[in-house]
């Protein structure tokens, strides 16, 4: 028989891995959760002046003569409890998976959010302090979840981009939680109403995410088979490694890269905490302005700071493409810009007054927007240090910052006894400047993007080159074609 009768069935064509998939819908869910949290979290800055200022059209709403250093209080204590529960969230995530964790700790954080007015008109400041502490309880477990999940879901060349949108709702929440909570303070509404919209923003999240979220692509019930297997082929040796390597707590609390990481990252909480908590105190009885402008003015800076986020993105992923500068050169540049720029507008906000109001506003949306370079400048940091080891690093970077955020607003409520004095303003914004001019130095000095040597405990050094390679997607559409075919 010759072989041109013989029958030959074609080879089946490869299915092509989407280019939106069941990946990218996850990413949106976190960046979807994380403008929750953060309404959750911040939108306490506004309900505070609106409770003690009649700001409502409802005379009948409650308002509160709370002192300095009990809304000092109200504004710490959620950080009180987020710090305890930022080592056990990456261990539940990975022991109960971070579908559960995080949807048992934002529905958590929602129900107490909606109770918030109850307390309040029952036991007064000491009851938001103790609900307050209550969601920092339940939502230190957040970010734990979202670095896990996006580990269970991100493609090595794919990972930041898709962790860089994430986590670029945590800007797009507090756009959001400053505006429209002073919005709904000036409304019928009044500030019970900014704490029964955002648990109900909550509460919807968490149904989308127990219908449409999976722990991992394995679970996925409608990914499709080329995505699931371009996801989980890419994650196994990153899993393997994982399992054979131990945590080298020596290493890390030895090093001095990290400990340059963590007081960048602890400067530059300091100042960004400074303006989330105290921005609308300062605006309402410093610049004199009224709760529907405060919420206007308030929510601009934060606006700016999520539409830097993506233009930082852009001009860093085209420094690292045409190799004109190292990624850690890339770090320490984005990460002065995040810190010095607002240490050096901090100063010269200190000296306007109520008459210079236009100024002092530019300065502040400037001074808030341009600290979003600290996202890629030192955020992200932790996976250069020890790509193995990073949520570890995380966990301990996370509580660190935690107890700063926590001392910010104490700190502001011993210094600000008479909130109307601008000079007493002038003080909190130059230890900020200070702290902020610190922290950077000791980066620029001792911080770098180099993987250290505890990362692969003793392994071969050729994984840390590919993950280098992927960390820096110099290279990144050659490898994906490479994973793709």
């Amino acid at each position: 028989m010759r072989n041109s009768d013989v029958d030959v069935e074609p080879e089946p064509v490869p299915e092509q891995v989407p280019r939106l998939g069941l990946r990218h819908l996850q990413a949106l869910l976190l960046f979807l959760g994380l403008v929750v949290t953060t309404i959750l979290q911040f939108n306490v800055g506004v309900a505070v002046v609106a409770m003690t200022n009649a700001t409502s059209v409802d005379p009948e709403l409650p308002h509160y003569n709370w002192t300095e250093k009990q809304k000092s209080y109200i504004l710490s204590s959620y950080y009180w409890g987020s710090a305890l529960t930022q080592f056990p969230g990456g261990y539940l995530c990975k022991r109960f998976g971070a579908k559960l964790v995080l949807f048992w700790g934002v529905i958590g954080s929602a129900m107490l959010t909606v109770w918030t007015p109850q307390g309040i008109y029952v036991a007064g400041w000491r009851a938001y302090c103790a609900i307050r502490w209550l969601q920092g309880l339940c939502q230190g477990v957040t970010l734990p979840c979202i670095h896990q999940h996006l580990a269970n879901w991100a493609p090595a060349v794919e990972r930041t981009r898709l962790g860089a949108f994430a986590y670029t709702g945590f800007d797009c929440g507090n756009v959001l939680a400053m505006y429209a909570a002073g919005m709904l303070a000036s409304s019928n509404l009044g500030w019970p109403g900014i704490s029964y919209t955002a648990g109900a923003l909550g509460l919807t999240w968490c149904l989308l995410w127990l219908l449409l979220g999976s722990n991992r692509a394995n679970e996925a019930p409608c990914i499709g088979q080329a995505e699931k297997r371009y996801i989980i082929g890419d994650l196994q040796r990153s899993k393997r490694r994982e399992r054979r390597l131990a945590i080298p707590w020596r290493g890390i609390f030895t090093s001095a890269p990290f400990y340059a990481l963590l007081c960048a990252r602890c400067a530059d909480t300091w100042g960004l905490a400074t303006m989330q908590a105290e921005l609308p105190s300062y605006l309402n009885n410093v610049l004199g302005m009224d709760m529907h402008s405060n919420a206007l003015f308030s929510a601009l800076p934060f606006l700016l700071m999520w539409a830097m986020c993506y233009v930082y993105l852009l001009i860093a992923d085209v420094l690292l493409r045409r190799r004109c500068l190292s990624l850690t050169a890339l770090r320490k540049t984005y990460t002065s810009i995040a810190l010095w720029t607002p240490a050096a507008i901090m100063l010269a906000l200190g000296f306007v007054d109520a008459k210079q109001a236009p100024l002092a506003l530019a300065l502040v949306t400037l001074s808030v927007g341009v600290s979003s370079a600290a996202t890629i400048g030192s955020e992200l940091n932790t996976i250069d240090l020890s790509p193995v080891h990073a949520s570890i690093l995380s966990g301990i970077q996370s509580t660190f910052t935690n107890l700063v955020a926590m001392c910010t607003p104490l700190v502001v409520g011993v210094l600000v006894k008479n909130p109307e004095d601008r000079s007493e303003w002038q003080l909190v914004f130059s230890i900020a400047a200070m702290v902020l001019f610190s922290g950077n130095v000791i980066y620029l000095i001792w911080g770098t993007a180099e993987t250290q040597p505890w990362n692969d405990s003793g392994e071969s050094r050729r994984e840390s080159v590919d993950f280098e390679d992927a960390k820096l997607e110099i290279e990144a559409n050659t490898n994906a074609n490479k994973i793709l075919n």
